[in-house]
């Protein structure tokens, strides 16, 4: 497939999963395409966790399915490809990617379906290789941060404002300037995954980066997000914009992730209906130590994390910081074993934190 940031680890829902005469009569469809397809690819991943907390009121520690996800992916011709993914972990199936892919040309590739929107260098690295184990860094038990909810952490603001992450609509990226300009503009519902549209605006996102050299990214987003107001009873719209910057790879040495983010806070509403202002910023930092090319433990990751959040700049002492160190063991492949400690220190009330342990395999 030609490279794809948002679509590079997004594959396809295997109907034939799901229990019912009808799910298996969709699946029998699935295999058995009215048109001959180039490829058909099929896998999936799962990840375990544990995770505790020293909030009080909450279950000390916890262990969840936190991913059960299979995909497939089919290719057509050398234009026209199509991938349906499912999250099969809780109480039931979700659909997560769901599109249709034309791609006449690098510079020029049309989704139409359910992708990630055009926003957020830590959104677009996919699940497989995020360098923590949560985005939001979230505690069990934190629920200070205005409007959002939970710690005031970068993507917090970013998934909770539906910034980033999944959404229903048509997507344009392509490539310019021999592969080192890359450009993303997603139109979507705003409405998030899975949901139907709930007024009649629509939410407009922009991703713009330039490569540089190979291992150098510079990243500019731009989003309008629309909602309706609770309070106007209007369609709004909330704009926020965000630059980040990204160092090194994924498969040895150095790897730095970081960004600033800003904008309207839709979901922290004065009496008048209008957003507060938000401000956030974030800085991940790992480095990769190859052990063994053949042996069981092929490398270590040390990994640091540092976020702030505040959620209403007019507000005093509302926003925070989160802590994050870590490790990660890496075997073959992206199967591994990841450790991580979230210590949140809000500019008001005590520090809480939690440890978060999680395997990945993949196949």
């Amino acid at each position: 497939m030609p490279r794809s940031r948002i679509h590079r680890t997004a594959r396809v829902l295997i109907l034939s999963t799901l229990a019912g005469p009808a799910a298996t009569a969709l699946a029998a469809q699935a295999v058995e395409p009215r048109e001959p397809v180039e490829r058909t690819e099929l896998g999936g991943r799962l990840h375990f966790q544990l995770n505790t907390t020293s909030a009080d009121g909450e279950v000390s520690s916890e262990l969840l399915v936190r991913r059960a996800r299979i995909w497939v992916a089919t290719r057509f011709n050398d234009w026209i490809d199509g991938v349906v993914h499912v999250d099969v972990a809780g109480e039931g199936a979700v659909a997560r990617y769901a599109f249709v892919r034309l791609s006449p040309s690098p510079r020029a590739r049309l989704s139409f379906g359910q992708f990630k929107r055009a926003f957020d260098l830590f959104e677009l690295t996919p699940s497989s290789g995020i360098l923590v184990v949560e985005r939001d860094g979230n505690v069990r038990g934190v629920e200070p941060c205005a409007g959002i909810g939970g710690v005031c952490s970068f993507s917090r603001f970013s998934e909770r404002l539906q910034l980033s992450s999944l959404d229903v609509g048509v997507l344009v990226e392509g490539e310019l300037a021999g592969g080192r300009l890359d450009y993303l503009l997603s139109v979507t519902n705003g409405s998030g995954p899975n949901r139907r549209e709930e007024n009649d605006a629509k939410s407009v996102a922009a991703r713009l980066e330039w490569l540089p050299r190979a291992d150098l990214k510079l990243g500019a987003n731009a989003s309008v997000h629309d909602y309706p107001n609770p309070i106007t009873l209007a369609d709004a719209h909330a704009p926020s914009v965000s630059v980040d910057v990204e160092l090194g790879n994924f498969e040895r040495g150095l790897h730095v992730q970081a960004a600033v983010l800003s904008g309207q806070n839709w979901m922290n509403l004065d009496a008048g209906g209008e957003e507060s202002r938000y401000v956030a910023w974030q800085g991940i930092t790992t480095y990769r130590i190859p052990l063994s090319d053949d042996g069981r433990v092929r490398a270590i990751e040390p990994v640091g994390r540092v976020s702030w959040g505040d959620p209403d700049r007019d507000a005093r002492s509302d926003g925070g910081l989160l802590l994050t160190p870590g490790l990660v063991v890496h075997f073959e492949g992206r199967n591994k074993v990841a450790a991580n400690v979230d210590m949140w220190h809000p500019q008001a009330g005590e520090t809480i934190w939690g440890l978060k342990l999680q395997t990945y395999l993949h196949f």
